[in-house]
């Protein structure tokens, strides 16, 4: 199987080098063992934003990978051994066993975050981080994720319960509600995203999502097109504030639209 991307036309002129070497390098580390490298995230739901969005990957390998070979892989793949153009790379490695079956577990065999606006990260135990992360990832890898190597998305990553990702939107908006290391206005985008998964039972675009929510709840619509007018500056540093009452009082409702789908 080439070792190129399946479809370099499916993900962003500005990402196509750099996710062409990492589907080399991860392959280079994994050899035979690798399954599937998919895009996730803000490329996969088409609302990547140059300087602003992560680039969001999941890597599924076989049972057969030598353990010895995850950190390897963190260390080929960090920034800025491996320039990341995005403001950061997230990506998680799975078994193909795990990833196979629903799950409201993280289950990860490495967790990592690099890039120049993004804390790094390399973890190798899944008990080290909150599970939420993961189910949304997976969630939206089996509905919409792009193929950059190998099998595709819906044939190896099984789609969460549906209770399992509920629970995961609870504890996203719980953590997002906090504020601790989160943008404002993605804070507010994110919610507009969980409230229209609860519409819909399918994954949109942040920007999209907002543009639903701000059309149909007047009530929101000014503190939502303000963070999409943030959304849409150069940089993660350019951001906007935002009121702080207003974004949490977003929140606890967005709070409340999940808890009632979940009933």
């Amino acid at each position: 199987m080439t070792r190129t991307l399946v479809d370099p036309h499916s993900v962003p002129a500005e990402l196509r080098p750099y996710l062409q070497e990492l589907v080399h390098r991860t392959h280079s580390v994994c050899g035979p063992h690798l399954v599937s490298v998919i895009a996730v995230g803000s490329v996969a739901l088409g609302d990547y934003r140059h300087g602003r969005s992560d680039t969001d990957v999941t890597v599924v390998v076989d049972g057969a990978l030598p353990g010895r070979a995850l950190p390897g892989l963190a260390t080929a793949l960090a920034h800025p051994a491996l320039p990341c153009p995005a403001a950061g790379l997230e990506l998680v490695v799975y078994d193909e066993d795990f990833a196979a079956r629903p799950s409201g577990a993280a289950g990860y065999l490495l967790d990592l975050n690099s890039g120049p606006s993004l804390p790094g990260k390399v973890s190798l135990d899944p008990a080290q981080s909150s599970a939420f992360w993961y189910v949304i990832d997976r969630s939206v890898a089996h509905q919409a994720g792009r193929v950059l190597y190998g099998s595709p998305a819906r044939e190896v990553i099984a789609e969460p319960a549906r209770a399992d990702v509920l629970a995961a939107l609870r504890a996203s908006v719980r953590e997002h509600s906090t504020g601790a290391g989160h943008l404002a206005d993605n804070r507010v985008l994110n919610g507009c995203r969980s409230v229209q998964f609860c519409r819909t039972g399918r994954w949109q675009a942040k920007r999209r999502a907002a543009q639903a929510v701000a059309a149909s709840e007047e009530r929101f619509r000014p503190l939502v097109n303000a963070a999409l007018r943030s959304y849409e500056r150069p940089s993660r540093t350019a951001a906007a504030a935002l009121p702080t009452a207003d974004v949490r009082a977003f929140l606890a409702w967005v709070a409340e639209r999940v808890d009632e789908t979940a009933v």
